[in-house]
């Protein structure tokens, strides 16, 4: 579809998300509903602790009490700059019911951008995690003349008795309770005065270029999201969801809005490092990941078994391939032979079923958002008996638009809309969307709002894609990222880097250079788990393999490329790599806290690279 006439035909509206509905008459109806039930499970005294919906609902009204008593009221910005922790669910809640709005920090944001933020969006209070984000708060609390007061979740952290701007969340609470006490209703009135209307949330997006811009997001926009997701039965009220997303980011904000309307229980803990294990121990049936931890998981596993080498690995290779020529069969309509489906049978009975149970044994829903899949991978996991429910949407959107629903999977798309979402293709091939989830608009920032909510309520995606017969989005790259050889030909960077990343399970990041260039180039990163083994089974030194200069690696990589090289068009093809010496990072400015790659900041850290590439352009 190219035509800017040629629409999708839209999914059938929820039932209506309005009528005076907001988030936090959603979240106090499931409480009711649901209360002794399960609502969520945190890490506490070296094991889990586990609340019910009454607890929740308890403890995220004496928040709210607490911050109405520091004088917080309707649309007024709170901030929480924290990682993923049950505190960070609860002190939300507790911004919701006062009829505040959170704004969301992630908490490896430089303090510099820590101002920047909460003084746009006009902040009065921050909730703060711990001393280190306190310092940030400390350093730019000139900036910050709206903020009044801190909140401290670690109350062991250090803070001076003398200065009244920091209090403990306890001591949050402790005052919320003595305002209920005097007052019972003040919280109940703050809900009441809402609308479908009125800002919840204030998320800024981190953005590959230029300044972080607010996204206002409504109560309204969060009860569309919460209903659609619930109408298409992605997340059910008997799923144990597992939520290590970092919660500032949209993709976790919009699954707690729908934990709210469905009442799923969630065990909660952002402890990255945790996560494999945090899998076999609580065995949950649902979790969303971005790609990079479904990369991983495919690199580990892949890596380990060739490394076993003999039989296992002959096996696990065997085991691999029956599952996937099952796949491409079923993802082209085809019948699956009775054969076929028998070695598909022993070959789960030998391999796959291992490694399902390595991840708990009971993952019924993989959902991946925040950045596009690989084929590849997608493949993989579905081969093994784990199919993945690629979704898509931008924080503009209320964090969905799009995604395949169980059992109706299409690898290499985003799947079909979501109820009440309408899909346009510009003649540029833009994507242009209308939801009830489309923000109100960027805060500050009038026109680029207007560059963003075109006429109509169509929003501009900047990403290019196309819908097929059936409704399913298939994205094929940003808009902003499609790049231009000197020879004029286009290229779709993110299609080959994911290719890349999949046929070579010792790369943690490919970046591809061609913009202006005679041909196409490569800078790829190792990630450090995956080879560090794999040069310890070979007896390999370590470092040298880490650093790339070993020509073991180098072949390993090669071999990929040339691989991925053979599905390509002549243009696009990879002509030169180079192995860079270190991870890309979000500290180091090259990723995004979504981690999506910041293309232009890779080509200023790695100038001297790209130049000594193109140094000879002409005899390539």
């Amino acid at each position: 579809m190219t035509s800017a006439a040629a629409t999708a035909r839209p999914s059938d509206p929820p039932q209506t998300p309005g009528k005076g509905r907001t988030l936090a008459s959603v979240f106090l109806a499931t409480a009711a509903g649901r209360a002794d039930s399960e609502a969520f499970r945190h890490p506490a005294d070296g094991g889990w602790a586990s609340m019910t919906w009454q607890d929740v609902e308890r403890r995220a009204r004496e928040l709210a009490a607490g911050f109405i008593d520091l004088g917080v009221g309707v649309e007024d910005r709170v901030g929480i700059a924290a990682s993923t922790r049950i505190e960070w669910v609860l002190a939300d809640l507790g911004v919701i019911l006062a009829g505040a709005a959170t704004t969301t920090i992630y908490p490896n944001t430089m303090a510099e951008d820590v101002a920047y933020i909460l003084a746009d969006a006009g902040t009065v209070v921050v909730v703060a995690e711990n001393a280190v984000q306190l310092a940030k708060l400390r350093e730019r609390r000139s900036d910050l003349p709206a903020v009044r007061s801190v909140v401290l979740i670690d109350d062991d952290a250090e803070r001076d008795p003398a200065d009244d701007w920091v209090i403990t969340l306890t001591d949050l609470a402790d005052r919320g309770r003595a305002r209920l006490a005097a007052e019972p209703g003040v919280v109940d009135d703050a809900v009441a005065v809402l609308s479908p209307d009125h800002l919840a949330t204030l998320i800024y997006t981190s953005g590959t270029t230029g300044r972080p811009k607010g996204v206002e997001l409504t109560h309204g926009n969060w009860v569309w999201l919460a209903d659609a997701v619930e109408q298409v039965e992605i997340l059910r009220p008997d799923h144990l969801q597992f939520l290590w997303l970092p919660l500032s980011h949209v993709f976790a904000k919009l699954l707690l809005a729908a934990v709210c309307k469905i009442g799923t229980a969630t065990v909660v803990d952002g402890r990255i490092d945790r996560i494999v294990d945090n899998l076999g121990e609580i065995k949950p049936t649902f979790m969303a990941a971005a790609p990079r931890i479904f990369e991983k998981v495919h690199a580990r596993v892949v890596s380990t078994a060739h490394g076993e080498g003999g039989p296992k690995a002959r096996i696990f290779d065997w085991a691999v391939g029956v599952g996937q020529q099952t796949v491409r069969l079923e993802q082209s309509g085809q019948s699956v032979p009775g054969t076929l489906r028998l070695q598909r049978l022993l070959a789960d009975r030998l391999v796959f079923r291992t490694i399902r149970q390595r991840l708990g044994g009971r993952l019924s829903t993989l959902i991946s958002g925040s950045a596009a899949l690989s084929p590849q991978v997608a493949e993989w996991f579905a081969a093994v008996g784990l199919p993945i429910l690629e979704g898509y949407g931008m924080t503009e959107g209320a964090g969905a638009s799009h995604v395949n629903r169980p059992g109706k999977v299409k690898i290499g798309t985003v799947g079909p809309p979501l109820p009440g979402v309408e899909v346009r293709i510009a003649d540029d091939g833009e994507i242009l969307l209308r939801s009830p989830g489309a923000t109100r608009g960027y805060r500050n920032l009038p026109g680029a709002t207007a560059e963003l909510l075109l006429d109509g309520g169509w929003l501009a995606t900047g990403d290019v894609g196309e819908v097929d017969a059936e409704g399913y989005l298939k994205i094929t790259d940003r808009k902003k990222d499609l790049v231009k050889t000197s020879g004029g030909k286009y290229i779709a960077p993110s299609a080959i880097e994911g290719a890349l990343k999949a046929t070579c399970p010792l790369l943690a990041h490919a970046v591809v250079v061609a913009d202006g260039r005679h041909f196409a180039s490569a800078l790829l990163t190792l990630d450090p788990d995956t080879t560090s083994g794999w040069a310890e089974h070979r007896g390999l030194d370590v470092q040298a393999c880490l650093s790339g200069e070993e020509p073991q690696v180098q072949a390993e990589v090669k071999a990929a490329v040339d691989l991925v090289n053979d599905g390509l068009n002549r243009w696009e093809t990879i002509k030169v790599f180079r192995i860079l010496p270190r991870e890309l990072t979000v500290e180091g400015g090259e990723l995004t806290p979504s981690l999506k790659i910041k293309r232009a900041a890779v080509s200023r850290h790695f100038a001297d690279v790209i130049q000594e590439i193109y140094s000879q352009e002409k005899d390539a």
